[in-house]
């Protein structure tokens, strides 16, 4: 299925933006999404609270210092607040909280699903979540030839990459991300269950990583939260570092998902007040996007009421 998607910020957009514009409300809203998320945890059984705190009682630097790179300059973008932290993704409570915030957060795309909408909390145990097994799905269907080479941009605490490695467990994987707190946990995670996987702290538009190396290059939730010309650069990259043939995958929220057009102004509020550049997400032509990095034309396919999949070879 292919859908161009091009949409401008309505009404309701425009109006929260400018509420969002005034600081105090922009704080309030924040601290309301952050409470909401954190409530819900609770009535799903997701011990959100208790999670964070086992985190918290570790000693990080080990793993930070395994993993940090210090040679290089964050984007302007990357500085700004982000998902209700100050310091945005740069800090350890925003690592600390992944896990649980993902669980939390895609427990209510299938009415049904409960904390099964998305992968274990333990990346030992077996099973994906609906919301990437999904995901998987599509990979496996339209992706004849398992990858040998797996780049996961934009890893995070490595959820994303770990569930790459369930599905294609004799591929090398590599995990990059741009946050080395990030990448602390994902270090961890994986020593704690002996998952062999390369973790690079880098910039996305510019890895630094050989030409041609990869066969498949995934990026899951990561283009929602980048402005347009980060997410252009990014996919530049990709088409630079994939081999002939390889694939470029990409798993988002959907702008033509009617649960998405159809979100009331007060959730809204509470979405972008954590999400910046989403008004950017929504207004991107993906289709043609990637198309002028240098790809053929993707396949995009809805994967869940509010996500869509985005396949392109190179």
């Amino acid at each position: 299925m292919n859908t161009a998607v091009k949409n401008t910020p309505g009404l309701a957009s425009r109006f929260v933006n400018g509420v969002l514009a005034i600081k105090p409300l922009a704080n309030l809203a924040k601290h309301q999404a952050r409470q909401m998320m954190i409530k819900r945890a609770q009535k799903l059984g997701v011990n959100w609270l208790e999670e964070v705190q086992t985190l918290q009682a570790r000693d990080w630097q080990t793993d930070l210092a395994k993993v940090q790179n210090l040679q290089f300059t964050y984007p302007d973008y990357y500085l700004r607040p982000f998902h209700a932290y100050e310091k945005g993704n740069l800090c350890w409570e925003a690592a600390l909280e992944v896990e649980v915030a993902a669980h939390t957060v895609h427990a209510t795309i299938w009415p049904d699903a409960g904390a099964q909408g998305d992968a274990p909390l333990e990346p030992s145990l077996s099973g994906d979540g609906k919301l990437r097994q999904s995901y998987h799905d599509i990979l496996k269907k339209q992706i004849s030839n398992d990858p040998q080479d797996i780049l996961d941009l934009g890893c995070s605490v490595g959820l994303s990459t770990f569930a790459l490695q369930k599905v294609y467990p004799h591929a090398k994987i590599t995990g990059l991300d741009l946050s080395p707190y990030f990448l602390a946990v994902a270090q961890y995670r994986s020593e704690q269950h002996h998952a062999n996987i390369n973790w690079i702290h880098a910039v996305a538009e510019s890895t630094g990583l050989p030409d041609a190396s990869f066969d498949l290059i995934s990026i899951f939730l990561m283009c929602h939260e980048l402005p347009q010309a980060a997410t252009r650069q990014i996919f530049g990259e990709a088409r630079r570092l994939l081999r002939p043939g390889g694939h470029l995958a990409i798993m988002d929220m959907n702008p033509q998902s009617e649960v998405i057009k159809k979100r009331p102004p007060y959730i809204l509020t509470l979405l972008k007040s954590t999400e910046p550049y989403l008004d950017e997400y929504f207004s991107l032509d993906i289709e043609q996007a990637i198309i002028e990095a240098g790809f053929k034309a993707p396949t995009i396919t809805p994967n869940s009421p509010r996500h869509r999949t985005v396949i392109a070879q190179a």
